[in-house]
């Protein structure tokens, strides 16, 4: 306790010139900024009233006031208060504690869930590190200014006050953004130390915003790329999700190549952006999945990584059936040896795994057009997006249009149009066997042969 108490204590000491110089943040009244209390999620704003009210700071905070300030509807709000978790909690009923690293507060406000944290203390150097310097466990509070100054980027240390519609900024964000530059707080190397996935973070916002990341800030990447790999595959995975759904995943993917933060650090970078074999079908995908995040329509993880990983599935499939296993046998084996090779690296959830392993299971069934077996098929609950993801097969060029276009008609046609287009399964002509005749007395049983040769099989 003594020891904590002396590092806090010199700690701030030795903060306190660099804290002088930005104690006074530039505090930005509407006419500027832009954001009017109308526009942010009402539960956000009710959260700030309702902290205020019982005496402590509450700003809406990051993500959300860059998004509005650059004309972006925001797809979720943080809100950062002076109170700590557990008074946070005695205010909401709605609400619960989670996290382990640094603790937060979930507040639902009917069908929103908002996330409140506590104003974070500057890091202390002699705080849980990993050998690298990735902090492990950061629950120390602090001021409004230090909270600040540990947010990554100048454009997210923002905070917008609901009850003034006034902007607090400490690190110029603002100017930053409206100069179109993404710039670190603090040193970039240490910053990227204490936590590897900001430099995933830095290519995601500067791709989305149209941002240039600034020099200081892009020279550390490349040769700390190998950091990545002391970052737990859940946390990488959700990064991942992000920079994929953002709306500008080509440009992201295509800034990480520039970068160097592929090549082994992530297997699923290097199928993308280095893939032998499909490259025109996963690159369609994700200028697909792009128009499809700016136009707000939904987008599903599973279909999009079941692209993404879809031609390393049919080069196991082929090793395998080459090597005397049976097809159906073998798909299921290559499905699971693509998606092990991620797991190391990404951590894919079981729910999502399962959807990508149905779209990739109705591939082969698609080219099944006998008999009753295309019935069955449109039965599927995964059917459409098996469809999808066939249809995006035929655009590639991978297999022929005329084979997507045949579903589509076979699932959208009525009963009798579905029959006529059913083909009658081929085989070998059953023969039938000749019914027997109940033998009179004495009479022997007629033989269970063929008929005579100048009968006709048919008849009974």
């Amino acid at each position: 306790m003594i020891r904590k108490l002396l590092r806090k204590v010199f700690r701030r000491n030795a903060d306190k010139p660099q804290a002088a110089a930005r104690a006074e943040p530039a505090v930005i009244p509407l006419i500027q900024h832009g954001i009017t209390r109308a526009r942010i999620l009402p539960g956000a704003g009710k959260v700030c009233d309702t902290l205020q009210a019982a005496g402590f700071k509450a700003y809406v905070v990051g993500g959300a006031v860059r998004d509005l300030i650059a004309g972006i509807e925001p797809k979720d709000y943080d809100v950062a208060t002076s109170a700590t978790p557990e008074q946070v909690r005695e205010l909401f009923r709605r609400s619960r504690i989670i996290g382990r690293r640094f603790r937060i507060v979930h507040v639902m406000m009917g069908g929103e869930t908002l996330e409140v944290s506590t104003f974070r203390a500057a890091h202390d150097p002699a705080g849980e590190t990993d050998e690298h310097g990735r902090v492990l466990r950061d629950n120390v509070f602090g001021s409004q200014l230090e909270d600040a100054a540990r947010r990554d980027f100048t454009v997210n240390a923002l905070y917008y006050d609901p009850s003034s519609e006034t902007v607090i900024d400490y690190h110029h964000g603002v100017a930053d953004l409206k100069q179109k530059t993404l710039r670190m707080i603090g040193d970039p190397a240490q910053r990227y130390r204490e936590d590897p996935v900001r430099m995933l973070r830095a290519v995601r916002l500067g791709a989305k915003l149209g941002l240039t990341i600034e020099p200081a800030a892009r020279a550390p990447i490349r040769e700390m790329a190998s950091l990545l790999e002391n970052v737990p595959a859940a946390r990488l995975f959700d990064e991942m999700l992000k920079l994929l759904l953002s709306g500008h995943a080509v440009e992201c993917l295509t800034q990480l190549r520039e970068e160097g933060l592929h090549h082994g650090l992530l297997p699923l970078l290097d199928v993308i952006l280095e893939q032998p074999l499909g490259q025109r079908f996963v690159w369609l995908s994700l200028e697909k999945t792009d128009a499809r995040v700016r136009e707000d329509k939904p987008v599903s993880p599973g279909f999009l990584f079941a692209t993404l990983l879809w031609h390393e599935v049919l080069g196991a499939w082929d090793r395998r059936k080459a090597a005397g296993e049976i097809a159906q046998t073998a798909l299921f084996a290559a499905m699971d040896e693509v998606l092990d090779a991620q797991a190391d690296k990404l951590a894919i959830t079981r729910r999502i795994a399962g959807d990508i392993k149905d779209i990739w299971a109705l591939q082969p069934r698609f080219a099944q057009r006998t008999g009753k077996r295309p019935l069955r098929v449109i039965e599927q609950p995964r059917f459409r997006a098996g469809y999808d993801f066939l249809r995006l097969r035929a655009e590639s060029g991978e297999i022929e249009a005329e084979e997507a276009d045949w579903w589509e008609r076979f699932a959208n046609g009525g009963h009798d149009e579905r029959e006529a287009m059913l083909v009658p399964e081929k085989g070998p002509a059953k023969k039938r066997r000749r019914r027997r005749r109940k033998p009179t007395d004495g009479a022997a049983p007629e033989a269970e042969a063929g008929p005579p040769a100048d009968s006709d099989a048919d008849d009974d």
